[in-house]
């Protein structure tokens, strides 16, 4: 249901996330176990797109409980921060983080708002800024994330986004065929369903959430406007989850259309530098 924005827009989604990091936490969706044991969280297009950060700072922004950011340190980041609003995701990322024997200096995991990460954060800028899939539809303006993001960019750096393409959220749930949404809508869409993605089945009572479409042109627009050159807007036709009933999985783990209709971006990635 799209509605003006409430006034509590912000706790209703912060409750929201604090239940349900237990049952992420718990659940096969994350898998925690087979994390700790070396299974690979990050999508092969991010490590391709991003490439060698060995020896790099990364900054991860609404890290949830950490896998990716964990993740990067493991492919050799010499220094990690995660940041996210909710208080029981950062103490899962730290505790994730002691489990695999990184010290703070390695992975660092702050509790704020992103719109508060330059003050939040223990470095005035990173090499690399990075946010991950399901993160901008929870922010109302798009400019003051970018501009935040774009402030934490050290000189020679770059911000990287990999997102699910709003285009997905103008189509029908069923088939992804028919648009039944606006794409420019400016309204947010407020929803109570229960349980989460991790399992659908999960009993929850914070269940109000408020979330925002944000075109990829704005988002592109918002970036370039914050001072970055932008290198490359890349569509990917694969999702991470069965976002239409008819999605395919694949023997690579995403999920495709069938060959036989016409494929759409499900995905899209963004890479933009700050110069020396």
């Amino acid at each position: 249901m799209y509605a003006p924005t409430p006034d509590d827009w912000h706790d209703a989604n912060r409750a929201r996330w604090d239940e349900r990091v237990p049952i992420h936490a718990a659940g096969a969706y994350y898998d925690l176990d087979a994390f700790r044991a070396g299974k690979e969280a990050l999508r092969d297009f991010e490590l391709a797109e991003v490439g060698d950060v060995t020896g790099r700072s990364l900054l991860h922004l609404q890290c949830h409980i950490g896998l990716d950011t964990l993740s990067w340190a493991r492919h050799g980041a010499s220094h990690v921060v995660g940041l996210d609003f909710s208080e029981p995701a950062v103490e899962t990322a730290r505790s994730l983080a002691a489990d695999l024997g990184l010290s703070a200096d390695r992975a660092a995991f702050v509790a704020a708002d992103v719109y508060d990460a330059a003050e939040a954060v223990p470095d005035s800028s990173y090499d690399i800024v990075y946010t991950g899939t399901g993160a901008l539809n929870w922010l109302p303006d798009i400019e003051r994330w970018a501009e935040t993001a774009a402030s934490l960019v050290a000189p020679g750096g770059f911000l990287y986004v990999a997102e699910f393409h709003p285009l997905t959220d103008s189509l029908d749930d069923e088939t992804g065929s028919r648009i039944v949404n606006d794409y420019f809508v400016r309204e947010p869409w407020v929803d109570s369903s229960s349980g989460t993605y991790a399992d659908m089945e999960a009993a929850t009572v914070h269940n109000r959430s408020v979330e925002w479409v944000h075109p990829v042109g704005e988002v592109v627009t918002a970036v370039a406007k914050a001072g970055l050159r932008i290198e490359f807007l890349h569509e990917h036709d694969v999702s991470l989850y069965s976002r239409y009933e008819t999605l395919q999985r694949q023997e690579d783990g995403y999920y495709r259309f069938s060959a036989d209709r016409p494929r759409i971006p499900l995905m899209y990635s963004l890479k933009a530098s700050r110069p020396h």
